[in-house]
């Protein structure tokens, strides 16, 4: 058994610690899914020390100095107890893969760092846990949250600030075809086969990459962020590894050039590596990536995969993390509202499952992906965050099959065009317009589709007629004076 060297009091005082810290939890575990080739998980139960030894030998710089370590050891086990139950649809706490945090076998390093900061964690003015990130390279200057994920809350302790510790490293370059950007694209969900051009749009304040013109694709912008996910998760991540980049376009060829290696939020490993070789302090280095956080005992908590399961669970791919709070909060809001103006009880669980790529979400539903969003076995499956995004349809996806959750047992055995004429009208989907306009006139009874139009429909436009004619049947019996309940 290796002994547990405490923090020196001084570290502990210097960043703000409570000044009880001198034990770690016993009993404390995390169950992990190991991924299997072909994509399965294996759901293995580690002790949270473990845990963090291991994610630490696959996080951390190499030769990292002990302060480094114990940094990021801090900053691991806060991010793991944060996040617990991340996976909680998948019957799992955390996976081992860049999604949540990398574990590779411990060594006699990180199991020291482990143990030296055995059960402390990060905690805000409330003495809550903090909710904390880190990448292997800040390329310089760190990053807030909401300018990587949109949506996401920016607490004083993730700020953007300069980093001389990193001072840009890595820098790096990658060559991609324009067929190459294409098929990233396209598994995203743009809609186009040729790629004319990709501009820089504009940058934000941290000197990243924005926003970025995708000139002869549809949608035709998407955030930097957005573009190194979608390359990442079809190409490959060793390729735009920040959105710290330049372009230079030759033919068919684009090249990138940057700096930096992951999102850029928090903690910056490469920094906070030289900081400990320059004879830092784990509270400097906590103290320069989080200013204003504190260091605490935890409080034991029951993994939620033993608990009775949240109302609300979403599963998000690698890339889209950030994302949770502000998909978790509009989710909550819809569903609630719907349930008021539906009278019906908030159901007991919702699972939404958001796919990394169009084909993935084919796959999963056996739909066409300009459906957007299919109810499966209880689970909500949509289609990549950055194409509901882009297209501004991430709110009105969410509403039109939640409301497919709270009225399907009720109309469950009436026509297709009754449940979905309902959610088109319960959830504020209004009839398409110009040359979109189906096949009907108002004024007249609608023509009802059947349930093939609806299920497998030949097109977008087809669909879209069918949604509209179904609303329209639907409407006409509300307007009628009958109860939604009674629609048939």
């Amino acid at each position: 058994m290796l002994a547990r060297r405490a923090l020196p009091a001084g570290r502990l005082a210097r960043l703000g610690a409570t000044p009880d810290l001198h034990h770690g939890l016993p009993g404390e575990q995390l169950r992990v899914g190991i991924l299997k080739p072909g994509g399965e998980y294996t759901i293995v139960t580690l002790p949270l020390e473990t845990y963090v030894s291991r994610v630490l030998a696959g996080e951390a710089a190499r030769d990292s100095p002990p302060a480094a370590l114990e940094a990021l050891a801090l900053t691991v086990r806060t991010f793991a107890l944060a996040n617990r139950g991340r996976h909680h649809a998948d019957g799992f706490d955390l996976c081992d893969q860049t999604h949540c945090q990398v574990l590779r076998p411990a060594t006699a390093g990180t199991e020291r760092a482990a143990n030296a900061t055995a059960g402390r964690v990060l905690v805000f003015h409330d003495k809550a846990l903090a909710s904390v990130f880190y990448s292997a390279s800040c390329g310089g200057r760190t990053e807030i949250p909401s300018a990587v994920w949109p949506g996401a809350e920016n607490p004083s302790y993730l700020p953007s600030h300069r980093d001389a510790a990193c001072g840009g490293a890595p820098l790096w370059s990658a060559e991609l075809r324009s067929s190459e950007l294409v098929r990233a694209l396209r598994a995203a969900g743009f809609a186009g086969t040729t790629l004319r051009d990709v501009r820089i749009a504009s940058r934000n304040a941290s000197g990243r990459v924005a926003r970025l013109r995708v000139v002869g694709l549809r949608p035709d912008r998407i955030s930097g962020q957005e573009l190194r996910v979608a390359v990442g998760r079809t190409l490959g991540w060793q390729y735009i590894k920040s959105t710290v980049f330049e372009i230079q376009k030759n033919g068919d060829l684009y090249r990138f050039s940057g700096r930096g290696s992951g999102h850029g939020v928090g903690l910056c490993v490469i920094g906070s590596a030289r900081l400990a070789a320059e004879g830092r302090t784990v509270a400097d280095i906590l103290g320069r990536y989080f200013p204003g956080l504190t260091i605490a005992q935890s409080t034991p908590v029951p993994s939620p995969i033993a608990t009775p399961a949240p109302d609300m669970v979403v599963a998000l791919p690698e890339g889209d993390e950030g994302e949770r709070a502000a998909v978790l909060k509009e989710a909550l809001r819809s569903r609630d509202e719907l349930a008021r103006t539906l009278g019906v009880p908030l159901p007991p669980r919702i699972v939404l499952r958001f796919h990394a790529t169009t084909d993935e979400y084919e796959r999963a539903t056996g739909r066409a992906w300009f459906t957007s969003a299919a109810l499966i076995d209880g689970e909500l499956h949509l289609l990549p965050l950055v194409i509901l995004r882009e297209r501004g349809m991430l709110e009105r996806v969410l509403r039109h099959e939640l409301v497919h959750v709270l009225t399907d047992s009720v109309l469950a055995q009436r026509p297709m065009w009754v449940r979905e004429g309902a959610v088109a009208y319960f959830s504020g989907e209004q009839r398409p317009s110009g040359a979109q306009r189906p096949a009907f006139k108002p004024a007249s009874r609608a023509s009802c589709p059947d349930d093939r139009e609806l299920q497998l429909p030949v097109s977008v436009g087809a669909l879209s007629n069918a949604h509209a004619r179904a609303r329209a049947c639907f409407a006409q019996q509300i307007q009628a004076g009958r109860n939604w309940r009674d629609v048939h």
